[in-house]
């Protein structure tokens, strides 16, 4: 008998948390993986923190129907503002981006001076802030909200979002933080940007992107639901198996979200998650 390879599933209000199964992808090749972005409902970042947390709940609940053994919250603000509700209705374990984000900024940091952008609703939420704070660094916390526009205009590589990149991180390391040494990307989105920002940001600057560090945090997690490596009976196949599922037009998830995970979305299944 086969041995089944563990599922993954993985959560975002919409296209970003793509950067994050590109990383599990690369990471953990050994699993397949749902992903439910709830793009009928996006952006979150205006909603209150009840609806987040019934709208991330009615997810988890859909993608442990269909399989997943494992659930990354592939979205900043929905980790930010209710993953404790997500992680007490669910019944498999929970991974968020905020706090594998968080460790490696630590372990990265040399003056313990961090920089965190994000959206208006992450920066809001001070929960990157309040999980450096507990390692004992000091955070400096940037809301950047024309920069998703921009990455799904698919301005990556534009004057203009370099302008405004610069103006932003000009800010955020002004003031006392000019000698922070870590940028923490606190949004999925700004991955597809990390060229651009690593032209942009103080050249001493480390860079820390939570979708790699989400990936490997979820690797430490999946070791038992991984088949005994070895096993001749185990399905080892080249290509993980992946399902799409998006709450609004299938069409634009395929068009908008091969940007983010690098490659072709074939098949996309419209979900209608009832209020």
């Amino acid at each position: 008998m086969t041995a089944r390879r563990p599922i993954i599933g993985v959560f975002d209000s919409g296209f970003g948390g793509l950067t994050v199964l590109k990383a599990l992808l690369e990471v953990i090749p050994d699993a397949d993986y749902a992903y439910f972005g709830d793009t009928a409902r996006l952006p979150y970042g205006s909603k209150s923190v009840d609806t987040v947390a019934r709208y991330a709940v009615e997810a988890a609940h859909y993608l442990e129907s269909h399989g997943a053994q494992l659930l990354v919250i592939a979205c900043n603000t929905a980790t930010a503002l209710a993953l404790d509700r997500i992680t007490q209705a669910a019944h498999v374990p929970v991974v968020g981006v905020v706090e594998p984000g968080a460790e490696t900024a630590a372990a990265a940091t040399k003056n313990r001076k961090i920089v965190v952008i994000g959206t208006e609703a992450t920066i809001s939420s001070h929960a990157y802030r309040k999980a450096l704070e507990m390692r004992g660094l000091e955070a400096r916390e940037k809301a950047c909200p024309l920069l998703v526009p921009l990455v799904e205009e698919g301005w990556v590589e534009h004057g203009v979002t370099e302008q405004v990149a610069r103006i932003y991180l000009g800010e955020a390391f002004a003031d006392g933080f000019a000698d922070a040494d870590v940028l923490v990307l606190g949004c999925t989105h700004y991955p597809l940007l990390k060229p651009l920002l690593h032209r942009v940001a103080p050249s001493h600057v480390n860079i820390v992107d939570s979708a790699e560090s989400t990936a490997r945090t979820v690797a430490g997690h999946l070791q038992e639901l991984l088949p005994p490596a070895g096993n001749p009976k185990d399905e080892r196949r080249a290509v993980a198996r992946l399902k799409f599922f998006a709450t609004d037009s299938v069409e634009k998830f395929r068009r908008l979200g091969q940007r983010f995970l690098g490659h072709e979305i074939a098949d996309v299944l419209h979900v209608d998650l009832k209020e």
